[in-house]
């Protein structure tokens, strides 16, 4: 609004209609280059954005302010650019001119300007500190860095309205084709066949592709320009290997592709989480999920891809990183909590073992007790794979057992006849901690106790009721509780907990653990997304076993119930290869 008439100048909206636009053309570069599934075949560097990177691009957006605020000031002092008319075919023919004539000479030796030395080191090495190319890395630069692109597109603008050419129409279609075309340069994924340069060879002089502003990225004295690699040619800064590169990346997409060492076979909890991802946005799978407004919007879109996905999608890959030499992925199966899973579960196992995995871990629901037996149903129906099938339980035991005290005497456990409650309790006994299982099966229970060593046998002990838990200060949570059954653990109480989701923490007077996990090596390389509700660099310990399992090489299956035998043996190697508990890593 503009002082005392409403709307008196259109300028501000338009300001603030090209600001979105162009955000939005960043974010749909960004989603694509996110969507490995789509991508993987086609990239450039084949490593991942780390969290390093992402944090060291957060304000990516910062040169769309500083434009606009230039724009703003430029409509203030010149009134007459409200004036403009809506089209005139005359100022995108002018633009285009003024941008080959002078835009893309001046910044070519710009350019070359910030490679020398002094400006290097001052100013572009900033934006050269990213090491895998995003269409966010368009944006990491410095103010001065800034200032020179806002002369260069803002010469065959100025140019055109100086002429008596200007437009509305051709001020929004040069600003948004310009960012479209640096967005497309900074992506990670070529786009461009190496066909369309075989049939017209002169066309790789006048547009550049991902692969040709990669090579500047890492032989910083060739492939200066800006859109137009003609003026590398004639500065004889041209990459030789441009063409040569292109040609190989597009031609064998999909034959050279790396086979991952581990799969982490993920499901979506619920359709706010689903935008928990990166290819969605890349700012907020860096961060723990929490419930956050702005995603309420969304809602509608993401519920009608959840019907899409639910008739056509299959597994697909969302996530990676690499330890060790070794390619780790998350695969999602594109089903809800309250859809079935189990074929895609398999379908995924399956495809897992032709390409050659050695080891794929299930998480929560994929290795649910009623589906598939804890992943035995798939193990028994193909005796002949090859993939190790993990639920990783082994390993979520251990880091709950581990939080325990030494000296603990007593603790109370609910979800007691389950595969973890099984094992706790098991586990417990023979350390001769008394173990109040909760659970109304007296069946489930007396199998239990009959697993246990006989002199062991009388420190398990079976309660129907929470009132049984009055005294204890000690619960290990297997099975959700309501406000109110948590109301009969005494003051000072802990809750251990491997339910899903958590449970809600409403006692001031109790303390609450949070789900078994753990985090990565130090070493993790390209890591730049968070698992659910787990911090950065923390995965859930069933995924942690997985990679235990792969770093171990071990050969057999984990399927069905819990070895307790083993678990002090996976909490050793789990440990021995850096993987650490989030308990010893908070304190």
């Amino acid at each position: 609004m503009y002082e005392d008439n409403v709307l008196k100048d259109l300028w501000c909206i338009h300001i603030l209609l090209i600001c979105t636009l162009r955000g939005f053309i960043h974010q749909l570069w960004s989603s694509y280059n996110n969507m490995f599934f789509l991508t993987r075949n086609r990239w450039i560097k084949q490593q991942g954005v780390d969290f390093k990177q992402i944090d060291d691009e957060w304000d990516w957006d910062n040169f769309i302010i500083l434009q606009a605020m230039l724009a703003s000031m430029a409509c203030l002092i010149f009134p007459s650019l409200n004036t403009l008319p809506l089209w005139n075919l005359k100022g995108f023919i002018a633009s285009l001119l003024l941008h080959v004539t002078i835009s893309e000479p001046l910044y070519y030796w710009a350019h070359r300007i910030f490679h020398k030395p002094y400006l290097f080191n001052h100013y572009h090495s900033l934006h050269h500190s990213s090491p895998v190319p995003h269409p966010f890395t368009a944006g990491h630069a410095t103010p001065l860095e800034h200032l020179v692109l806002c002369t260069v597109i803002g010469i065959p603008i100025t140019g055109s309205i100086l002429m008596g050419y200007g437009s509305t129409a051709m001020i929004y279609g040069h600003v948004l084709v310009f960012d479209f075309v640096r967005c497309l340069g900074h992506s990670n994924a070529e786009v461009v066949p190496h066909e369309v340069f075989n049939k017209l060879p002169l066309l790789r002089y006048f547009i550049y592709t991902p692969t040709y502003h990669s090579l500047h990225r890492t032989e910083m004295e060739t492939n200066f320009c800006l859109f137009m690699p003609l003026f590398d040619a004639l500065g004889n800064t041209l990459n030789t290997k441009s063409l040569e590169l292109h040609k190989k990346i597009t031609s064998n997409s999909g034959k050279n592709r790396r086979v991952p060492d581990f799969v982490f076979l993920a499901h979506v909890v619920d359709i706010m989480s689903a935008m928990h991802t990166p290819f969605a946005l890349r700012s907020f799978a860096s961060t723990p999920f929490c419930m956050r407004m702005f995603l309420l919007p969304f809602w509608p879109l993401t519920f009608m891809i959840m019907l899409v996905m639910w008739g056509w999608s299959k597994t697909f890959l969302v996530s990676f990183y690499n330890l060790r030499g070794r390619l780790h992925q998350t695969w999602v199966v594109p089903r809800f909590g309250f859809q079935g899973i189990n074929k895609h579960i398999e379908e995924a196992i399956l495809r897992a073992d032709r390409l050659g995995v050695k080891v794929i871990s299930l998480a929560a629901l994929n290795k649910n007790e009623a589906l598939n037996g804890g992943g035995t149903l798939f193990v028994n129906k193909h005796p002949e794979l090859k993939v190790r099938v993990v639920h990783g339980n082994t390993l979520t035991a251990a880091v709950i057992l581990n939080e325990f005290s030494k000296d603990i005497k007593e603790v109370f456990l609910t979800g007691a006849t389950s595969k973890l409650g099984r094992a706790t309790a098991l586990y417990l006994c023979r350390k001769r901690v008394r173990v109040l299982m909760l659970t109304s099966s007296t069946e489930r229970f007396q199998k239990i106790l009959k697993e246990a060593p006989v002199d062991c046998q009388n420190y398990l002990v079976q309660v129907t009721k929470y009132q049984a838990a009055q005294n204890c200060k000690t619960w290990i949570v297997g099975k959700w509780i309501t406000p109110w059954e948590q109301s009969w653990a005494p003051s000072g109480t802990h809750f251990h907990q491997f339910v899903v989701p958590p449970i809600l923490p409403i006692r001031r007077d109790c303390t609450y653990g949070d789900l078994a996990a753990m985090r990565l090596p130090p070493d993790v390389e390209g890591l730049g997304s968070c698992e659910y509700t787990m911090e950065r660099g923390v995965v859930h310990a069933c995924h942690a076993g997985g990679v235990v399992h792969q770093l171990e090489g071990w050969s057999h299956h984990e399927v069905g119930a819990i070895d307790v035998d083993r678990i002090d043996l996976v909490w050793e190697a789990a440990l021995k290869h850096g993987l650490k508990p989030i308990s010893s890593v908070n304190n």
